[in-house]
């Protein structure tokens, strides 16, 4: 029986509040803010979010924060549905902060009433002027007298568009001293003059995070809102502006960001590598976001044993890009069918053969289900040119003059005339098949040790391969000595505009994904079409990343 992985941190605490009764079943959500696509970070707290709801009793909303109408949008939206479904996971509610509009206005009203909030004149410079620094207590704004009623006309008057932005905020009323600095009156609205991809023009007022993040939690009755540890210093007003709005008590809990070398995961440096065309888009396969991973040949179970394997902490590390491709190249080897291509071919005339056959080729030597698939063979093929040498080194097991070699699935072929044009470039090898060598009927009792791909000259697909290497060319490219633009890899993606494939890959389509027999993983790109094929590489064959040894 295999052992029952411990708990984190956090579901630890989750199993408590469950065993004591403070919950009988739980509710968390993931609330992304519709300004760009997901990416690799975004997916830990994907799993975690919806992972304790399958986990323990309960559910999962997705909800957006959409409160800033300059920078979201309904593609933005769109995509992130498609990312959270593609992962495996589905929300029991679908909402969005601004289905709280009104019910946040009136909180805010409420607190306005209340004498804990007030309208500010003072421009957003001048705010951050007058709060003063962590060893010195801030200023009080000369606006933060005014009274009850005068608020709440100044606030309804914001509300009905009577100001211009910036001219006025709205302001919680706490400390001006607090050694918090975030509790030194912040800011709860601000006024935008911009279209809200919902609400449309309804609105000129919109909440800031702080101000919507923990009371839609609380409308919603999160039990357990899950934040990254950056949010630490805000779970003080989280749960100060719940009590004193005397409303659900939603809870804030915090785990680790986990960053990955060799990328960013900042939305605007991604939005700044997509608008500067240094990528073909949000989802070009050389980006960490989920649609990127995806187009690579990415699969969600990687993707999910790698936050798995990453784990949950209350302290941020750098993650070895080496494991996400490790937890790939483990899933596809178990499930990706196997194709041969020759991405650098030379031509092999077997001189003593003569029509053509269809041979036998199993699928994947993983899964004996997957079965197996015919391959046509005949007179010419290709290899690889680099299959190939003239004067090879000792122990040197592929093809040479008066060398024998195994073609995969086929017969054993020996070298015996090289064939080079007016440049003395090779342009043909010509050999022999040996009849009785055929694999799976084998009797010549010959034993070889190297074992080549090929495609069959007439019977060849042209193919377009698309070779992928890290973004940037150092292991943390937001290291602030530099603009991160300066630590972009220039050979981060080779093509190959046509290589040469076996017939099978014919009939395939866009996210399949293959392993290339002795070339590594690759994914039928959405920019293919039946006259021009294209693969994206996901992975090499090697490993670059070792588990540790427990």
């Amino acid at each position: 029986m295999a052992e029952e992985k411990s708990l984190n941190f956090i579901e630890e605490i989750i199993d408590t509040h469950l065993r004591e009764g403070v919950y009988s079943s739980i509710v968390t959500r993931f609330p992304p803010e519709p300004n760009g696509y997901l990416h690799i970070g975004h997916a830990s707290s994907i799993c975690l979010n919806f992972g304790l709801t399958k986990r323990f009793p309960g559910y999962t909303n997705l909800r957006f924060d959409d409160t800033n109408p300059v920078t979201e949008d309904t593609e933005y939206v769109e995509s992130i549905k498609e990312d959270v479904r593609w992962l495996g996971f589905e929300w029991k509610h679908e909402r969005y902060a601004s289905d709280y509009f009104d019910q946040l206005y009136a909180f805010a009203l409420t607190l306005i009433e209340k004498g804990l909030a007030y309208v500010d004149d003072l421009t957003a410079e001048e705010i951050a002027n007058q709060k003063g620094t962590p060893t010195e207590p801030g200023v009080n704004s000369p606006y933060r007298t005014r009274s009850v009623e005068e608020n709440r006309d100044l606030f309804i008057r914001m509300k009905n568009g009577e100001f211009a932005d910036g001219a006025k905020t709205l302001r919680a009323k706490i400390d001006m001293g607090h050694i918090n600095m975030l509790m030194r009156d912040p800011i709860l609205y601000r006024i935008k003059h911009a279209h809200h991809h919902r609400t449309g023009d309804a609105w000129c007022i919109y909440p800031m995070y702080d101000f919507a993040h923990g009371q839609s939690d609380s409308i919603e009755q999160i039990t357990h809102s899950i934040c990254t540890m950056e949010f630490v210093p805000h779970r003080e007003l989280y749960d100060w502006l719940i009590t004193q709005l005397a409303i659900y008590p939603s809870h804030q809990y915090e785990f680790a960001r986990r960053n990955i070398n060799y990328t960013v995961t900042s939305k605007r440096k991604l939005l700044q590598l997509v608008q500067d065309k240094k990528v073909a888009g949000w989802d070009d396969p050389r980006m960490p976001t989920i649609s990127g991973l995806r187009r690579r040949g990415y699969t969600p179970e990687s993707i999910r044993e790698f936050c798995d394997r990453i784990g949950v902490a209350k302290r941020d590390n750098l993650v070895d890009v080496g494991l996400l491709e490790f937890c790939v190249r483990e899933h596809l080897n178990r499930i990706a069918l196997r194709r041969m291509v020759v991405f650098d071919p030379v031509k092999v005339v077997l001189t003593n053969y003569q029509g053509e056959e269809w041979l036998s080729s199993e699928n994947n030597p993983e899964d004996p289900t997957a079965g197996q698939r015919q391959i046509p063979f005949s007179r010419e093929i290709y290899i690889e040119r680099e299959d190939f040498m003239e004067n090879p080194p000792k122990k040197y097991f592929r093809l040479a003059p008066g060398q024998l070699v195994r073609l995969k699935s086929a017969y054993i072929i020996r070298c015996e005339e090289v064939i080079k044009d007016q440049q003395g470039a090779i342009s043909e090898i010509r050999c022999t098949y040996i009849p009785e060598s055929k694999s799976g009927s084998d009797t010549s009792g010959i034993s070889v040790k190297g074992t080549l791909h090929w495609v069959s000259v007439p019977h060849a697909v042209k193919a377009e391969v698309r070779l992928y290497d890290r973004l940037f060319n150092v292991e943390d490219p937001t290291d602030e000595s530099q603009d991160f633009m300066h630590y972009l890899n220039p050979a981060s993606l080779e093509v190959l505009p046509q290589v040469m494939a076996e017939p099978s890959l014919l009939d395939i389509n866009p996210g399949d994904r293959y392993q290339f027999v002795r070339k590594g993983y690759f994914v039928l790109d959405k920019d293919s079409q039946s006259s021009h094929l294209v693969f994206n590489k996901t992975v090499g064959l090697k490993d670059g990343w070792t588990p540790s040894k427990g």
